[in-house]
């Protein structure tokens, strides 16, 4: 496996395929994706094949303190891939970045059913009160002090 920066349209289609099936490619694309002063994209590559995502943004979240922050948004593996380690591998090589920036909370709208694996790579949950992104499904607000 082999973790890589990437175009934000390197991630449309996983996002789409993993994140968004019911929609189309449109839903897939979110704002600053190609903005590369606020946002990096990174992927997982198994035998040159692209097969995870994850999107960071310079983004303050008014909920937390910290001055300098990132959103953790768009993070995918193709279902074949999963349950192998490749989002916790993209996420130990975005922490260093995330830190180089002079970051030192990095959170997340993470979908209730991926709670766990949160918790797994040291996300905290910050409120316990889920909410609903319309169309998406069920998330609650997550954080990592990095």
């Amino acid at each position: 496996m082999k973790v890589l920066r990437l175009n934000a349209s390197d991630t449309y289609p996983i996002r789409q395929q993993v994140l968004t099936p019911d929609h189309d490619l449109k839903k897939s694309k979110f704002e600053h994706d190609e903005d590369e002063d606020i946002s990096f994209h990174l992927g997982a590559f198994i035998e040159s094949q692209l097969v995870s995502v994850a999107s960071f943004y310079y983004d303050r979240n008014t909920n937390f303190p910290d001055l300098h922050q990132y959103q953790l948004r768009g993070m995918a593996t193709l279902p074949e891939f999963q349950g192998q380690g490749l989002s916790s591998e993209l996420l130990n090589m975005a922490f260093p970045v995330i830190k180089q920036n002079f970051c030192t909370l990095l959170w997340c709208n993470a979908r209730v059913t991926a709670i766990g694996f949160y918790e797994k790579v040291g996300f905290k949950t910050f409120s316990a009160e889920p909410f609903e992104i319309e169309g998406i499904g069920m998330h609650v607000l997550m954080y990592k002090n990095i």
